[in-house]
């Protein structure tokens, strides 16, 4: 997965949009004002931030060193994923459609768009 494929993903998931709170150079990736995904996408390896049930967030760590807890982020509830071609693309997906997913949840249910496929 390159960093077009990864921004593409995330915004055709429902109701997804790209803003840029912190820098020019960091995509961030919301649904109803909630961020899902993060990642500069110009960085070589490119990493994506997560969103992660906390014991599966534990258990991914411990399987992949290309999983870590997330950079800046809450360490129990965010993975940092390295995208460098040691993870199936399957997965990446899975995990940022996992992450939608967890924020989509979390929303009043007023504000959430249907579930990622």
């Amino acid at each position: 997965m390159n960093a077009s494929e990864l921004k593409e993903l995330c915004l055709t998931l429902p109701a997804a949009v790209e803003e840029f709170p912190f820098n020019d150079e960091v995509s961030v990736f919301k649904v109803g004002g909630k961020m899902f995904a993060l990642s500069s996408l110009d960085t070589v390896p490119l990493h994506v931030g997560v969103k992660c049930d906390p014991e599966l967030a534990v258990h991914l760590r411990a399987t992949y060193p290309a999983i870590t807890p997330g950079y800046h982020l809450n360490k129990r509830h965010w993975n940092t994923v390295t995208i460098d071609g040691s993870l199936p693309d399957a997965m990446v997906t899975d995990l940022i459609k996992d992450s939608y997913d967890l924020v989509v949840a979390s929303l009043p249910k007023t504000r959430r768009p249907g579930p990622a496929s």
